[in-house]
């Protein structure tokens, strides 16, 4: 079964299953995590992954998901750093925030420091906003104390690179929306404060950074030009200024890439930086990737090239890949790509298993959760993105879907508030409008429930069912996991405190 298919059957078992084939895995199990050895420290590299809003239910639907595209039941699957030798738990509330954004959580995971909402490494005392407020309270991130130490550094996104989280590793604004000049405040642009997109091209520390990989080329791009794809697209900045050539004319050697084609071509023997802007904002999600011409690389695509790249120091590198756009389908209340996209990660960290060494830590985490919750008792092997069906008699998928009390069957997946909400019309809410559910697929509601059948929740577009009427899916509270494999990892373990994450990783590196 291609890769996102959405699956429309159960799929068997593996294999017979008895209690002691049960017994048997768990000894198994059990004698692995005993033979596992500490690995000896320092590490020379450091390879941090975020997907961005991949709370624990995003990955267990993941797995699932991924295991039945492959013919399997699901449940059993693993997805690539699920293998990691250890665990934690982390707690994702900022210092203002119970239900925290993108901006402080991946300030105290690069940073070391919990902040308030919307900042990017600054000080929490810092008002949201003021600019005048920055001077001798910006945060140093991990990223800035490796180049400061001779390290290779890099940045790659599935998002706009001045999205919040790869932002929170080479700037600092007390605003993560200021990506170009054309958002700053009337004041802060006459003041000259320093857009993100401008930090990321005058980044000061060491050699500055030798990749940065991702979206947002209208905000490196001056208002007066055209798009280098899209010809009906424009620049964003108002100060006329073209950050991509300035990078070009400040980086002798370096390679500037806007399509997939062209990354696939970086000889990375001679290239010593890479910069690339795949979209004006956001990149394409994974599963369009996979469905109609795009530009766009892969996630795992553009992993690889940069640790090829970094991997030429010999004193090592720190890397930030971010599964970003798990966060923007979950907005979106469209779990299909939410999953996709954690797959799509998945990849990317196998990749860079595959390519490192035992001297790599690798570090895989969220930000923060969404409200994406799985329920309903389905049975074992039902189709994750589908119609509940429980188990009958003999264990089995039932050929019958779960109704609830209005005779009505229901999904596995839903979300707590969002898009999705249908409520007594079948009418959607303003902003609901990028998988919108198409004229006449859903039936009029009764007390708020449509009709709902497999080939509407099968079809990519679907948004999940939501509690609560919003424009756009919130993020949620709870704790997220951490996943750690290399030097250092051992002490990935227990509930900690978010900004620990940045602890760990420094003191892996012996610093």
């Amino acid at each position: 079964m291609a890769f996102g298919t959405p699956v429309v059957c159960a799929a068997e078992k593996p294999r017979e299953e008895t209690r002691d084939t049960w017994l048997e895995s768990g000894r198994k199990r059990v004698a692995e995590i005993k033979a596992q050895k500490v690995e000896p420290g320092p590490a020379k590299n450091v390879i941090l992954f975020v997907g961005d809003g991949m709370g624990i239910t995003t990955v267990t639907a993941a797995r699932i998901l991924e295991g039945q595209n492959k013919g399997l039941s699901g449940e059993e699957n693993q997805l690539s750093f699920e293998t990691f030798s250890h665990s934690a738990l982390s707690k994702t509330y900022s210092t203002n925030q119970q239900v925290s954004d993108s901006a402080p959580t991946m300030t105290a995971i690069i940073t070391g420091v919990k902040t308030g909402s919307g900042m990017i490494s600054v000080d929490q005392r810092v008002p949201r906003g003021d600019y005048t407020a920055v001077p001798g309270m910006e945060l140093e991130s991990l990223l800035v104390t490796a180049e400061k130490r001779g390290l290779s550094t890099g940045v790659v996104t599935t998002t706009s690179i001045t999205n919040a989280t790869p932002a929170s590793c080479y700037a600092n604004s007390p605003e993560r929306d200021w990506d170009d000049d054309s958002r700053l405040t009337p004041a802060a642009r006459k003041a000259g404060f320093p857009d993100i997109a401008r930090q990321l091209i005058e980044f000061p520390h060491g050699d500055g950074l030798d990749v940065a990989l991702g979206g947002g080329r209208q905000h490196f791009l001056p208002a007066t030009e055209k798009d280098l794809e899209y010809q009906d697209q424009h620049g964003a900045r108002l100060d006329g200024r073209n950050l991509v050539e300035e990078w070009r004319k400040k980086n002798a050697g370096g390679e500037f890439v806007w399509t997939a084609e062209q990354l696939a071509k970086v000889d990375v023997e001679k290239t010593r930086r890479l910069f690339g802007l795949f979209e004006p904002e956001h990149m394409n999600y994974h599963a369009e990737l996979k469905k109609k011409e795009t530009r766009d690389p892969a996630l795992e695509d553009m992993t690889r090239k940069a640790i090829e790249i970094l991997s030429k120091n010999e004193k090592g590198f720190f890397l930030v890949v971010e599964g970003g756009r798990v966060d923007h389908a979950n907005h979106a209340g469209n779990a299909f790509r939410a999953l996709t996209e954690t797959i799509a990660l998945s990849d990317a960290v196998r990749v860079a298993r595959e390519m490192t060494g035992r001297d790599t830590l690798i570090v895989v985490t969220a930000d923060h959760s969404h409200v994406l919750t799985m329920s309903g008792y389905p049975g074992r092997g039902n189709p994750i993105l589908g119609l509940v069906r429980g188990p009958n008699n003999q264990g089995r998928v039932s050929s019958r879907p779960t109704l609830d009390l209005l005779d009505r069957p229901y999904t596995t997946l839903s979300y707590a508030n969002g898009p999705g909400y249908v409520g007594k019309s079948d009418s959607q809410p303003e902003g609901a409008k990028k998988f919108p559910h198409k004229p006449g697929e859903v039936s009029p509601p009764v007390n708020g429930r449509p009709l709902l059948t497999d080939e509407i929740v099968n079809d990519p577009d679907y948004l999940q069912e939501a509690m609560i009427p919003l424009g756009s899916e919130t993020h949620a509270g709870e704790d997220v996991p951490v996943f750690a494999d290399g030097p250092g990892s051992q002490y990935f373990r227990g509930v900690i405190e978010q900004n620990v994450i940045y602890h760990l990783m420094r003191d892996a590196y012996g610093w």
